[in-house]
């Protein structure tokens, strides 16, 4: 005969083995990295890839820039030549303090820190910290060191600013 205080250690023993292998089935935290366990972290969600380093650095896109967009690709050309012209009112990008640069968001009067993001597919953005591609990032299309074109991965900013043209502007003589 089972007396009561072991009649309660056993179901409480029960209700502990049968939680025990509830959770087990249920990972909702990765915590390996202080019980051991090799179980790799949730995967993002579909089409959105994890921070990872752009193949551009920032110190590259530091600078003065002339600044103009276009809609259609074939006014590409006759774009740059107006961005160039922009130089004598350039927008600057400055280095941020935490290794970003400092540059507007669509819609924001206020410039912030953004980083440069690369994703698995080879993409470069700049966008606040986050997944890759957020919302509020934008797409470097293109980057030779003296031309930068981009274009906000957002689809009524893309629409609305078309694809910017960054021409760097010569250094102050």
């Amino acid at each position: 005969m089972i007396r009561s205080g072991n009649a309660r250690t056993v179901a409480s023993l029960a209700v502990v083995s049968a939680l025990a292998v509830v959770l087990a089935g249920c990972e909702t935290t990765n915590l390996g990295g202080m019980f051991g366990s090799s179980t790799p972290a949730a995967a993002p969600e579909p089409g959105v890839a994890p921070e990872m380093p752009a193949t551009i650095r920032s110190d590259e896109i530091v600078g003065r820039w002339g600044l103009a967009s276009y809609q259609d690709p074939k006014d590409r050309a006759r774009t740059e030549a107006m961005a160039r012209s922009q130089c004598k009112q350039p927008y600057t990008i400055t280095a941020g303090s935490s290794g970003g640069v400092i540059m507007h968001l669509a819609d924001q009067a206020t410039p912030q820190e953004l980083r440069l993001k690369g994703s698995p597919s080879g993409k470069n953005y700049i966008g606040p910290a986050g997944p890759t591609p957020g919302d509020q990032d934008r797409e470097i299309v293109s980057f030779d060191g003296r031309v930068m074109v981009t274009r906000f991965v957002e689809k009524d900013a893309g629409t609305r600013y078309g694809n910017m043209v960054y021409v760097r502007c010569a250094p102050r003589a």
